[in-house]
């Protein structure tokens, strides 16, 4: 089973090797896709001409929806740049995909072990059993059902809790894998973890109560 591997990027200099190296040597048969949103340091330098690189506005939204429609592969996996992929994780969909599920993520892990991180992996993951993903999850996904949900919504954030939210309304159950995505916790170096917990759900609090996208998504830039 060929997947196709999305990666949306914009100006990673300090994390595209990291990502690379894994690319190198992640067993499977994969069709790897960067889609950059305008880069304006060493990123593209870096890829060179190893793997494919679509050029397209900025938008992570915006970005892995183009790459999409330019993957030929019967499933999609969308990961963050600055992620560690599981080594199986080709097996691992690849085995979901064949029992059926069309939908589903990881388990996460951060790179940061501070007060109160274990808790945040406990709810991100228990989160996501119940149906709601997050994009530094890896959520993969058939194309077919990709399509038809007509892709991730265009929003400037939330569009992996809207995508979710959208999958969970069709009734349609996602299968969460035994492997862990590690993603980074800078988000959470610096402050309270605790505190940040609260914010982020505090925002997404603010999204289902119809606050304007724009102020949420300045709300989520002071954060990070």
């Amino acid at each position: 089973m060929k997947i196709a591997l999305i990666i949306p990027i914009y100006n990673e200099s300090r994390t595209i090797a990291g990502m690379l190296a894994q690319l190198d040597s992640l067993p499977g048969d994969w069709e790897i896709l960067f889609a950059d949103g305008g880069s304006s340091d060493d990123t593209l330098e870096q890829i060179g001409s190893r793997y494919t690189l679509l050029h397209c506005p900025k938008g992570r939204a915006n970005q892995m929806n183009f790459a999409a429609g330019h993957a030929s592969a019967d499933v999609l996996w969308f990961v963050h740049c600055d992620s560690v992929l599981p080594k199986d994780a080709h097996a691992q969909i690849e085995k979901a995909v064949e029992n059926g599920a069309q939908w589903g993520c990881f388990h996460i892990g951060f790179d940061y072990d501070g007060p109160f991180m274990g808790c945040n992996t406990f709810f991100s993951n228990r989160r996501a059993r119940k149906g709601i993903a997050f994009g530094d999850q890896g959520i993969w996904v058939g194309k077919d059902r990709f399509d038809k949900m007509d892709g991730f919504p265009a929003l400037p954030i939330m569009e992996d809790y809207e995508f979710s939210r959208r999958m969970k309304a069709a009734r349609i159950p996602i299968t969460q894998l035994p492997g862990r995505i590690i993603t980074s916790g800078r988000r959470y170096r610096g402050s309270f973890p605790l505190m940040t917990m609260w914010k982020m759900f505090y925002l997404r609090c603010l999204y289902r109560s119809g606050v304007d996208i724009q102020i949420i998504a300045k709300k989520y830039r002071d954060i990070r």
